[in-house]
């Protein structure tokens, strides 16, 4: 968290002020295997409806947000909670098969496999006796 957002979500917000939407870089774990890459964001509130996964021109983007609604009725005296934007940006290497891009959700935590090109998996060579 940089200075500026830290000093933010530390000062109290006057009643009645809008409350402001940032944007966060999720943290993710990116793991490799033969057939593909696999990346795991933590995107904490973000559900299904509101995640967005595009692919465009060779950048994977991962998009959500959430969204806290006001309670009807209530007026608020102190906010520190408000609605955020998750969005994070890859550049994805030939090898991977960007239409075979596969992705879930759970509870958060999005889970993304990137398949290699069959051209581009490790195969081991047979080796023939003569």
């Amino acid at each position: 968290m940089n200075e500026i957002t830290r000093r933010d979500a530390d000062a109290p917000r006057p009643a009645g002020e809008e409350r402001r939407q940032d944007t966060l870089l999720p943290a993710v774990d990116i793991h490799e295997e033969n057939d593909a890459v696999h990346i795991i964001a933590d995107m904490p509130g973000v559900t299904r409806d509101s995640l967005v996964i595009e692919v465009d021109n060779g950048v994977l983007s991962l998009e959500g947000e959430v969204a806290i609604p006001m309670p009807e009725g209530l007026s608020p005296l102190y906010a520190e909670v408000r609605a955020q934007r998750y969005a994070r940006r890859f550049t994805l290497s030939h090898e991977i098969d960007s239409e075979a891009i596969s992705a879930r959700i759970d509870s958060g935590v999005v889970h993304l496999t990137l398949p290699r090109r069959d051209t581009h998996r490790r195969r081991r060579i047979e080796v023939q006796a003569a």
